[in-house]
């Protein structure tokens, strides 16, 4: 089992960074947060399809990009539904209320309900929680490696 409060991985594959995402997934609860970092293409989409498996809410899990968040519905009664959060187009904007931009988008779900996974959210997450599980994601060069390390921050 995966050490939640922090820890490093290798890995490999794109199977092996689902395969961190359900491993961690299966460890958060209702209101957790947690911050997916690392250049394009470093596998952010890729472990949040894990966690997403593991919290067995309703798919298919995209790139929320041009969407900015997207409300993954648990299938489970009683479970957390997962919403899924693209900052990136929100980088520039420092002075930004993002829980504002977030209710305005109407999510049909309480934040503190849901596990709430945010993709290019290093540096702006903390304004939704002062605790907060950071993965951060980087490939190593030439190569289809990545190395994974995650905290828990407060």
């Amino acid at each position: 089992m995966v050490e939640l409060e922090s820890g490093t991985a290798t890995l490999e594959r794109a199977e092996d960074t689902f395969a961190l995402g359900t491993r961690l997934g299966e460890q958060l609860r209702a209101g957790d947060v947690v911050v997916l970092s690392g250049p394009l293409g470093a596998g952010k989409t890729v472990l949040a399809k894990g966690i997403a498996e593991a919290l067995n809410v309703d798919g298919p899990v995209i790139s929320p990009t041009f969407v900015l968040a997207r409300v993954h519905r648990a299938r489970d009664a009683g479970a957390p539904a997962m919403v899924h959060v693209d900052f990136y187009r929100l980088l520039d904007h420092d002075d930004a209320d993002l829980l504002a931009e977030l209710d305005s988008l109407d999510l049909d779900t309480e934040l503190d309900q849901a596990v709430v996974v945010v993709e290019w959210g290093e540096g702006i997450a903390e304004r939704l929680s002062e605790r907060h599980l950071d993965v951060r994601l980087e490939r190593v060069s030439n190569s289809d490696v990545r190395i994974a390390t995650w905290r828990w921050a407060a």
